[in-house]
């Protein structure tokens, strides 16, 4: 399957799940960046739901003009109005930069994760 399929496949899975949702920045027809936001529902921080970004993405060369600090900041309103009681995001080991600006916007470095990555 092509790669292009995966992804409609996804962006239709998406669209078509309340639990998820694609934050989109355009600038006019151009699309300039976007993120997904999943809403899990779980037993910690007092039975509230939690969000989980992901796959944070800015146009290349639109990088460095705070376009970013804009996208997760709807993010943590459409949290924040969901009454989520937190937002999580994982990133990179190798991704420093992407560090820096995380904690730049208040998130904390609160946990070590792992993954299991599951081939076909």
């Amino acid at each position: 399957m092509e790669a292009c399929e995966a992804h409609e496949r996804a962006f239709a899975a998406i669209e078509a799940d309340p639990r998820n949702e694609l934050l989109v920045l355009q600038d006019g027809d151009a699309l300039i960046g976007c993120l997904q936001l999943t809403y899990i529902p779980g037993l910690g921080q007092g039975g509230r739901e939690r969000a989980l970004v992901e796959a944070v993405r800015i146009r290349a060369d639109r990088r460095g003009g705070g376009l970013g600090a804009e996208l997760m900041g709807l993010a943590v309103e459409r949290a924040r109005g969901r009454g989520c009681g937190l937002v999580q995001l994982t990133s990179d080991k190798r991704r420093t930069a992407a560090h820096r600006f995380y904690e730049r916007l208040g998130f904390a470095r609160s946990h070590e994760g792992f993954k299991l990555r599951l081939e076909p």
